[in-house]
């Protein structure tokens, strides 16, 4: 029977004292009290409690937390009420203040966030609310980043995660939006319909300049035929007068080597000069000397009928 009992008390004294040994693991820290009263703070490493005397009051983890209140009510300054909700991280930066400094840590940041949205939503209206979420984060951040410095903690960053208006504000955004919507298309299309227009008075207006380009070179073409036509003609008159001259002067040297007479010479030249003529010229002038031998000739044709 005393073996036992020696036994379970070393069982005892043994569980004891492995309960006296605190292992604090990364990211953690522990708030002890010896009798009440505040021992100390102990960071990552092996501890020993005393027993009976020393205990650990708070476990509290340093790492960066993350909290999401409930939607809360505010009105703004052109008194519309609406529902938003927001998001505090927060780290823990004193243990032993927030052990002591605050009894409800997390209720007070709620409560504490609440007031604060309410203050500052409250000098703005509802249009500088919906597009001032950056401006409503800071002011928060820094409110609530002194109001809880003495409770240890240090607020990193605070969100507006969703801003509820009541529900005929959203139908009037709603149909503010559409008509926004429709009348940025009726630009686009008034916009298109322009540039088309232009477009096609520009296709018309290099239609007609190709048009007058290729009524003007078909004109140059023309009359640089109709040049060309008239200079061969003229190239062939000059060449036939040309030839007729030099036929002329070929039977002028013939005659002459031939030794014909002044008369005949004369006669030639009045053949000549009908030939010129054609039978179209209405008036031809003779050199006398011609004449007086055509007078000569009439009068030998005469002399030879009568006989």
């Amino acid at each position: 029977m005393g073996a036992i009992f020696f036994l379970a008390l070393l069982v005892v004294i043994l569980l004891l004292l492995v309960s006296c040994v605190k292992i604090v693991p990364q990211a953690q820290a522990l708030v002890v009290e010896r009798l009440g009263a505040y021992l100390g703070t102990w960071s990552v490493g092996v501890h020993f409690l005393l027993p009976f005397f020393d205990r650990v009051a708070k476990r509290v983890i340093l790492k960066e937390q993350v909290v999401d209140f409930a939607p809360q009510p505010v009105i703004t300054k052109d008194n519309v009420t609406m529902r938003i909700d927001t998001v505090v991280f927060f780290q823990i930066t004193d243990p032993k203040l927030f052990a002591y400094g605050v009894e409800n840590p997390i209720m007070a940041i709620e409560n504490l966030t609440a007031t604060t949205l309410r203050n500052i939503i409250g000098d703005l209206e509802l249009d500088q609310t919906l597009t001032s979420r950056e401006t409503i984060n800071t002011k928060m951040r820094a409110s609530l980043d002194v109001a809880t410095d003495p409770w240890g903690i240090k607020v990193n960053r605070v969100e507006l995660k969703n801003i509820i208006p009541p529900a005929a504000i959203q139908d009037a955004m709603e149909k503010q939006m559409k008509a926004e919507r429709e009348r940025r298309e009726s630009i686009l299309r008034a916009e298109g319909e322009k540039k088309s227009t232009v477009l096609v008075a520009e296709g018309k207006k290099e239609s007609v300049i190709l048009d007058a380009e290729a009524d003007k070179q078909a004109a140059i073409l023309h009359a640089e035929a109709e040049k060309e036509k008239r200079i061969r003609e003229a190239e062939g008159e000059a060449e036939a007068i040309l030839k007729v001259q030099q036929a002329n002067a070929d039977g002028i040297r013939f005659l002459k080597e031939a030794g014909a007479d002044t008369a005949v010479l004369q006669i030639k030249s009045l053949e000549a000069f009908m030939a010129a003529a054609n039978g179209q010229a209405t008036k031809i002038i003779i050199p006398s000397d011609i004449q007086n031998m055509a007078g000569i000739v009439k009068s030998i044709v005469e002399v030879a009928k009568e006989n």
